[in-house]
């Protein structure tokens, strides 16, 4: 049997670790985290120099799974990587609130990584329909969905660069 002490402690630390689960859902938690930038313009050709190498490297293997050289499930495993690369640059763009005259060109160079994430998630579609053996003519349609949003993430670029400040 059990005694009064025992008991007791028991009934405090089963008290104590309620009362402390109950406190984790009661305060407010803030973790807005800022990703601070005092070189604005550094930052972007930096972003940019990312960006360009993420550009070539699954051009690279989106040229090799289209010519057969590599696998659908190797080519996804690239483009996983390559996604979640983009979407970190994506939340750094986010948060890390550039002055007035910089934020047209960081927009715009934030949405030119959207759509650069939308042509990857594009050609992992082209994977799948490869591995599926799909018909020619629906290749083609997301071959050219996929030009089509490469061509609109450069343009995003461009735009970026003529609206940067001087």
């Amino acid at each position: 049997m059990a005694s009064k002490k025992g008991v007791a402690i028991t009934a405090i630390v089963l008290a104590a670790i309620t009362g402390g689960s109950f406190l984790l859902w009661f305060v407010p938690v803030e973790n807005q985290t800022t990703f601070v930038v005092s070189d604005y313009g550094n930052y972007l050709d930096g972003v940019k120099n990312i960006h360009e190498v993420l550009e070539e490297s699954i051009e690279i293997d989106y040229q090799n799974l289209r010519n057969g050289e590599i696998s659908p499930e190797d080519y996804n495993i690239v483009t996983d990587v390559t996604s979640s690369q983009v979407t970190a640059q994506i939340s750094e763009f986010v948060t890390s609130k550039p002055p007035e005259e910089w934020q047209t060109s960081y927009i715009s160079y934030m949405e030119a990584m959207k759509k650069f994430n939308e042509y990857i998630g594009e050609t992992k579609v082209l994977a799948s329909m490869i591995e599926n053996d799909s018909s020619e003519d629906e290749i083609n349609q997301v071959i050219q969905k996929i030009e089509e949003l490469k061509n609109e993430s450069q343009e995003l670029v461009k735009s970026s660069d003529d609206s940067r400040p001087n």
